[in-house]
């Protein structure tokens, strides 16, 4: 009961995820379990509310589909479904931007983005822009442009 009561006075919960860690993927916050007030329309905008929205939509579809896909396999999903899972992980590599306060766990140096850039890029990834760009590229980075450099690179040491 005191937790619960502690919970409602919040403005945010971050959740971390054990399954979200062993992909390797850290922080391993846990995007559809965690909450804030603060994404509402009026405080963080229109374009922004709707992108997090889509990106939670889409990380929630695959979540739906990761029964079939481990009864059935990839092959067995539509068209449509197999956009969405190649999206989603791409979501998933994307949300471990490399924070500063991680460089002593990653050996990775912290990089700042904008809110605007972070949107953007989630924007872009949503959308298919980035459909052509491999989901390892999308791990630790700091934003679209830097996965799109980070895909080049990984393409000539291939």
């Amino acid at each position: 009961p005191a937790p619960f009561t502690t919970f409602t006075h919040l403005d945010a919960t971050t959740e971390l995820s054990r399954q979200i860690a062993s992909l390797g993927i850290y922080p391993a916050v846990d995007p559809l379990t965690s909450t804030s007030s603060i994404l509402a329309p009026e405080i963080v905008g229109e374009r922004h509310y709707n992108v997090a929205r889509r990106v939670q939509e889409t990380l929630q579809r695959y979540k739906e589909l990761q029964d079939i896909i481990a009864i059935l396999g990839l092959d067995e999903l539509s068209e449509e479904d197999r956009v969405v899972v190649d999206r989603a992980r791409k979501v998933q590599r994307f949300l471990s931007q490399p924070f500063f306060v991680g460089e002593v766990f990653t050996g990775l140096p912290g990089i700042f983005v904008s809110v605007e850039d972070t949107v953007e890029s989630f924007e872009q990834l949503v959308d298919g822009e980035l459909d052509d760009v491999p989901e390892q590229a999308f791990l630790n980075v700091g934003n679209a442009d830097s996965a799109r450099a980070k895909a080049r690179d990984l393409e000539k040491n291939a």
